[in-house]
């Protein structure tokens, strides 16, 4: 009698995934503001940037002062992307477990940040002049905590693999 061996592969986890962009995307955004507010003076100048993408560029001129109009057009545009790309980052590290999920959503952030200000500041080059460490750090920080935040959270659920 022969026995059949049922191949099975994981699934992502989407509730997860979503707490991760939640919760990363918070991250990302205090440690902006921040930074922001440490190195350039004002922690409002993140909230601008962010708002720009949806409102364009003429958010960005000083002042930076506070703006309720732009905060909560930044917040939402903040936790959208947050959502999208932690995941992405979901769908790429849920295999490997805690230490990848920190260590490759690190690389994943890095990659996000290459993408945001060095292929889409084609489409919105105001984002030119903030590649910067702040950004840099920021993206890492990001991919790492939704990474792993992903891990903690995941239920691990497998389905069977159709045999060839």
């Amino acid at each position: 009698m022969s026995e059949t061996t049922v191949k099975m592969r994981p699934v992502v986890d989407w509730s997860a995934a979503l707490w991760a962009g939640v919760v990363s995307g918070i991250v990302f955004l205090l440690a902006n503001l921040l930074l922001t507010a440490l190195t350039l003076g004002s922690p409002w100048i993140v909230l601008r940037i962010l708002a720009s993408i949806v409102l364009g560029s003429r958010v960005l001129p000083p002042p930076a002062t506070f703006d309720l109009g732009i905060a909560v057009v930044a917040l939402l545009v903040n936790l959208v992307l947050s959502i999208f790309f932690a995941g992405l980052i979901a769908l790429i590290i849920h295999r490997w477990g805690l230490i990848v999920g920190l260590l490759g959503g690190a690389v994943l952030g890095l990659a996000l940040y290459a993408i945001n200000f060095y292929t889409f500041s084609f489409f919105f080059p105001w984002f030119f002049p903030f590649r910067s460490w702040m950004m840099l750090v920021s993206h890492l920080l990001f991919g790492a905590v939704a990474g792993g935040t992903y891990e903690l959270l995941e239920v691990e659920e497998f389905v069977p693999v159709e045999a060839d």
